[in-house]
């Protein structure tokens, strides 16, 4: 069954796509298998995220970004395509919430984007998020490699729209583009910790709505705050600093990068000055403003490549994915090993207030013939 979905996906059919996808989603026997298969076909596609508060209109966004690229038949998404005409190949992820209650989902994304319909160039696929924090779906990397490795050429992630602590999309996207709207609150709402920080590209969308120019301001102060000449920002849950910028460089509201690259296209090498996000004000109902967002999505792809911090941002993202795997594999092991009655007995002794949680782990660990965090003795039983 793997030799044959393997074959499928990369012979680009939709079906073993649709399967692989499901495999991999419900953690399947042989989902580990296929993709290890499908592995070696990846890292081909630029993987961009879409994040923003809920009802700020990223499907709509979505929907106009992926019709726009198809009619610009772009050759810039297709660096080993000789043929300035062919367009690019569209794999869109959408996330939705799932109940804590009834554990459902209505995955209704697919229903905003029907203009998509009947393409064959575009594949969506909706995901529920199974209680996962962060605006993914636990299988939404492994989702992207599939889509990778079927050839798509840009693959397109919207997130659940879970607000402020919705930070995972920078683990997996190489641009991250995060949607605010006018309205949704005073200045501190965009300064707060998190979704600022992730931000390759803003869009405010809605941007017909009173408040529009104010919250394109609030972003700019708050951008424009760091003055000694470096941008400092967390990418993959580390602070991390850009290379250091020269000048004021031009206006980030006009959605010009502070950055000293080629236009998109150009197709020279030039030297790399730092990236600075820019803004871009849309209405995506209108399809206003997608042109000049789609363009800022490729300046950032171009800066990544010609300041090599493609390759680093790869390189991050395969040591956080591994270090999430350990986490998962490592505890469902442990608590496939802990005796049931022995786990029900720590948690009353925790209720009781006669052990911490912290000494009951430690106990519990050291039970299983696993050590303990170094220096730290569990306490007698």
């Amino acid at each position: 069954m793997i030799e044959d979905l393997v074959e499928g996906v990369l012979a680009g059919r939709r079906r073993a796509i649709a399967r692989t996808i499901s495999l991999v989603e419900n953690d399947g026997p042989e989902a580990q298998g296929t993709l290890a298969a499908l592995h070696p076909h990846t890292g081909r596609a630029h993987i961009v995220g879409v994040t923003g508060p809920p009802g700020s209109g990223k499907s709509t966004l979505v929907n106009a970004l992926a019709l726009h690229f198809r009619k610009a038949k772009t050759s810039l998404l297709l660096p080993e395509s000789d043929v300035a005409d062919t367009p690019p190949r569209i794999g869109i992820i959408a996330v939705d919430p799932t109940s804590p209650f009834s554990g459902g989902a209505i995955l209704g994304d697919r229903i905003r984007m029907r203009d998509l319909a009947g393409d064959r160039g575009i594949f969506i696929r909706s995901m529920a998020s199974r209680g996962n924090l962060g605006g993914l779906a636990w299988a939404t990397a492994d989702a992207v490699k599939v889509l990778d490795a079927a050839g798509f050429d840009l693959v397109i992630v919207e997130t659940v729209g879970a607000g402020q602590a919705e930070v995972d999309i920078a683990r997996t996207a190489h641009t991250t583009v995060v949607v605010e709207v006018p309205g949704l609150g005073d200045d501190v709402q965009a300064i707060k910790a998190g979704i600022l920080e992730i931000a390759d590209v803003f869009a405010v969308n809605k941007a017909d709505l009173e408040g529009a120019d104010h919250a394109v301001m609030a972003l700019r102060m708050m951008l424009d705050l760091d003055k000694d000449g470096a941008q400092r920002t967390m990418h993959h849950g580390r602070l991390m600093e850009v290379v250091a910028r020269t000048g004021r460089g031009a206006d980030a509201t006009s959605g010009s990068p502070e950055r000293s690259l080629a236009p998109p296209g150009a197709g020279q090498a030039s030297a790399v000055t730092g990236w600075h996000p820019p803004i871009h004000k849309t209405v995506a109902t209108r399809r206003e403003g997608i042109v000049e967002l789609a363009d800022a999505i490729l300046a950032h792809r171009e800066y990544l490549q010609q300041s090599g911090r493609l390759v680093w941002r790869e390189r991050e993202r395969a040591a956080a994915e591994l270090e999430t795997i350990i986490q998962h594999e490592s505890l469902r092991r442990v608590l496939a090993r802990i005796d049931g009655a022995q786990l029900r007995e720590l948690v009353e002794r925790v209720v009781q207030r006669e052990v911490d949680p912290y000494t009951a782990s430690q106990q519990l660990l050291t039970s299983l013939g696993l050590q303990g965090r170094k220096g730290q003795t569990p306490a007698p039983e």
